[in-house]
């Protein structure tokens, strides 16, 4: 006498392949959310940034200056002025109290605004992995269609991003900022 009725072996089937399967989902699929991106006004500058930098009344101080990997930018008379980490605002008012202190300018008046952001990395199952210019309002997907589109192999569903050193996971449509490391998994069924 058969004790395995057709819905015992149904049953045992599911139980005995679910396990198995569960242990081919893509790495990164149980990771944290990614959160919103915050707005660009309140973006902290890093190496790789490129400033205009307006000094009103000394032309030679004005110019375009990039962050340097230290989180610097040289300026003449005031030398290195740290910047990694500060937004526009702050540098403007960093620069305005190194030429104040100085002596150089009484009351300098000092604009500052991004020309270039640094750039973000795509890498894993695109067609060209690399390092690409950043584009305000950028997302998850159109950084892939920078990289041409995805492989054969991609995992389509989500992507993580690492974003100051923490990984999250992303879907298509999630905004991404300069500097991020975006990673497209692969599928594996």
């Amino acid at each position: 006498m058969n004790l395995m009725t057709p819905r015992v072996c149904l049953l045992w089937a599911a139980l005995t392949t679910l396990p198995i399967l569960a242990g081919c989902a893509s790495p990164g699929s149980n990771l944290p959310p990614l959160r919103p991106a915050k707005d660009m006004s309140s973006y902290r500058l890093g190496p790789g940034d490129k400033l205009a930098i307006k000094v009103l009344g000394a032309d030679e101080l004005s110019g375009q200056y990039e962050v340097q990997g230290d989180g610097t930018i040289r300026m003449l008379l005031i030398g290195d002025v740290p910047l990694s980490g500060l937004t526009v605002e702050t540098v403007e008012d960093e620069i305005t109290d190194k030429l104040k202190a100085g002596g150089y300018l009484k009351q300098p008046s000092v604009s500052a605004s991004v020309v270039t952001y640094r750039p973000f990395y795509i890498l894993g199952e695109v067609v060209k992995p690399g390092a690409y210019s950043y584009a305000s309002g950028m997302r998850v997907l159109s950084a892939v269609a920078v990289a041409q589109g995805y492989t054969y192999r991609a995992n389509q569903n989500f992507a993580i991003v690492t974003r100051n050193g923490e990984n999250s996971k992303a879907d298509a449509m999630s905004s991404i900022n300069p500097g991020d490391i975006i990673r497209v998994p692969e599928r594996y069924f």
